[in-house]
């Protein structure tokens, strides 16, 4: 679905892509992480033909793509951070517009927008003007805008952020269903739950490359990190603690407000030798808790970054 090799845009000194590379399959969900700046945006406006790129590769739906792929970009939704329609025209106004601009015959572009309205569950707004609507439907209708005329590949750049709960829950669920309707989906997201929730792949990028690539258990089976174990401890003598921080395979050591915490690497039997360090100091402990290494972990490792850099 896509093929980009050897991808490289500059902004004079400043190398936004940097010999980036990517392939998606039809029918998946791929999602694109990076801090800001990492090149996620730039990335998608050159696969959309919106951007000249210095050097490099872009194929879609198996040929090149150019400005005037009007052919190709028939069959490609887009769905940008910044919502983007007119705010003088109605929900209604505003989903028939832009699929107009794909699809010419008023009866069946009629048709489209009805679902797209259902879809999104915009039916009793259909004659709101934007400007009535709270961030979550107005999320929506940037939404229902931009995948009305049912194209086979959507890229997704930040479709929920700042949107109450209902409203997110509400948009991932649209995104699965138009994924299990047949479309090829480019997510990016901030938000680590959602990418893990929906993406079948992931690409995490930094500085404009793409420095890791595979599904969430292929990501996480990269870093050394396991599980955190956490242990309620009502009291920790300093030299059980020691001892505790004397054990192979753990790092992350701490003790404070009655709860012991450690991060394990991924090899190793680590609770069962730290409760047998307790038994024999005679420690009484309570809940013992036990976390997978999340997307977070993965992505502090591989760039030595927060998300929201």
């Amino acid at each position: 679905m896509i093929e980009v090799k050897g991808l490289t845009k500059r902004y004079g000194d400043l190398v936004a892509l940097d010999q980036f590379d990517l392939t998606v399959s039809e029918g998946e969900i791929f999602g694109l992480l990076g801090p800001n700046g990492s090149g996620k945006t730039t990335a998608i406006n050159c696969m959309l033909s919106l951007l000249k790129y210095s050097t490099g590769e872009i194929n879609l739906f198996g040929e090149p793509m150019k400005s005037e792929s009007y052919h190709l970009k028939r069959r490609i939704g887009v769905v940008m951070q910044n919502v983007a329609v007119f705010n003088e025209l109605t929900v209604f106004e505003n989903i028939d517009y832009f699929c107009g601009l794909y699809v010419p015959a008023k009866s069946e572009r009629r048709l489209l927008v009805e679902e797209a309205i259902e879809f999104t569950g915009l039916a009793d707004f259909r004659k709101f003007l934007p400007k009535k609507l709270s961030g979550g439907l107005l999320r929506r209708l940037n939404i229902a805008c931009g995948i009305a005329h049912k194209p086979e590949l959507i890229f997704m750049d930040e479709p929920t952020v700042a949107v109450d709960p209902q409203s997110r829950n509400h948009i991932l669920e649209g995104i699965r269903e138009l994924n299990r309707n047949g479309s090829t989906i480019i997510y990016t997201s901030h938000y680590m739950e959602e990418v893990e929730q929906l993406c079948s792949r992931i690409m995490i990028m930094d500085k404009g490359k793409a420095v890791a690539v595979g599904t969430k258990e292929e990501l996480k089976a990269m870093i050394r990190e396991g599980e955190k174990l956490t242990i309620d401890i009502y009291d920790l003598p300093i030299f059980v603690l020691d001892d505790i921080k004397k054990l192979d395979g753990l790092f992350q050591v701490n003790y404070s407000d009655y709860r012991l915490t450690a991060r394990c690497t991924i090899s190793g039997h680590h609770l069962i030798s730290i409760l047998d360090i307790l038994r024999k100091a005679n420690v009484d402990f309570g809940h013992i808790f036990t976390e997978p290494p999340t997307l977070n972990d993965v992505f502090l490792e591989i760039t030595g970054k927060e998300l929201k850099d």
